[in-house]
């Protein structure tokens, strides 16, 4: 009998086991940076030509209301 239950317990174990592996591919997160992939629009978003473009699309729907 204890060796039925032993058995059963080490078959528990060997199922559970697995699901509270936690992964080392874990990010920190620090506040105020950011560790994420580049963004491609941020260098576009710096550039003269799509402010010019914003601030008219901004314009635009202001000047309907």
């Amino acid at each position: 009998m204890r060796r039925a239950a032993g058995c059963i317990l080490a078959l528990l174990l060997a199922i559970w086991a697995p699901g509270c592996y936690e992964s080392p591919d874990l990010t920190y997160h620090e506040p105020g940076v950011y560790k994420g992939s580049e963004d491609p629009l941020l260098k576009r978003q710096s550039s003269l030509e799509y402010l010019v473009e914003i601030h008219k699309r901004f314009r635009t729907i202001q000047t309907d209301r």
